[in-house]
């Protein structure tokens, strides 16, 4: 499942024009959701989900309802809209991951979505005693100043909600240079090759090291927060034991049908 990591290239056309499929996504979560009652429970820990750019907590429904249904403790970030990389929403974001460590005395999970995804990293860079893994959905982690290949629609809402120098701006931000390096804790970086809005390869860490991985799923980037696959994933990622991290390892007839699937999506 994982791949080597080439920046620079943009989202495929097709892939942009055809993100409206994350409408259909999401429409179709309810469907899958007695089948992904057969994903492994969790042992109750907390666990913080992270909204994209430009999404709030409404967002995140198909996600807690799932991970709710596994036994965990989920919670939002309840900062309102995600409007860019700042440093309001990265300090607020830090003590709330300390304010649920110490509440729950057990370290907590974090799942982000797109650009949460990025503060998800950067928390687990600032409080790293407080997080027990972090899993991000298409997030743009590896993008170097003057080399932030999105669409153009992607460039023109961060200049309008974020910043003027758009997408790059939390690249070069001063907090962001923590995100040149994956945090001091198990990661999972889930990516989709047809990924419309963030260059697949941009949402990939490097590959190498024994406690990252990157994980491919089929689909939208619009729909990741409602795609069963994602959802089977998260369960396999989140049930494992505190201080036991394995790298994923799909199993019986769905592990083995996903494996022969990712082999394709990849050698394409």
């Amino acid at each position: 499942m994982a791949s080597t990591v080439r920046v620079g290239k943009p989202p495929r056309r097709i892939c942009t024009l055809l993100e409206g499929r994350g409408l259909l996504e999401a429409a179709m979560f309810p469907a899958f959701l007695p089948l992904l009652q057969t994903t492994p429970r969790g042992d109750g820990h907390p666990v913080l989900l992270v909204p994209g750019f430009t999404a709030g907590d409404a967002t995140l429904i198909g996600l807690r309802t799932f991970l709710q249904s596994r036994g965990y403790h989920v919670e939002t970030w309840g900062f309102g809209q995600n409007t860019g990389f700042k440093l309001k929403f990265s300090q607020a974001l830090e003590q709330k991951v300390r304010f649920m460590h110490h509440r729950h005395r057990r370290k907590v999970s974090l799942v982000g979505w797109s650009l949460g995804g990025v503060y998800s990293y950067y928390a687990g860079h600032c409080a790293p005693e407080c997080i027990r893994t972090v899993v991000s959905l298409g997030s743009p982690l590896r993008f170097a100043v003057g080399d932030v290949k999105v669409p153009l629609v992607v460039q023109a809402l961060y200049r309008y909600f974020a910043h003027p120098m758009g997408p790059a701006a939390h690249v070069s931000h001063v907090r962001g240079k923590v995100l040149k390096a994956p945090p001091p804790m198990p990661s999972t970086s889930i990516f989709s090759l047809t990924d419309g809005v963030v260059p697949p390869d941009s949402a990939q860490l490097e590959p190498g090291d024994r406690q990252h991985e990157n994980i491919w799923v089929p689909g939208s980037h619009l729909g990741l927060g409602f795609n069963p696959v994602v959802m089977w994933i998260l369960a396999d990622r989140l049930a494992q034991a505190e201080d036991a991290w394995q790298s994923f390892q799909p199993h019986g007839v769905v592990g083995s049908i996903y494996e022969r699937a990712a082999r394709l999506a990849q050698a394409a």
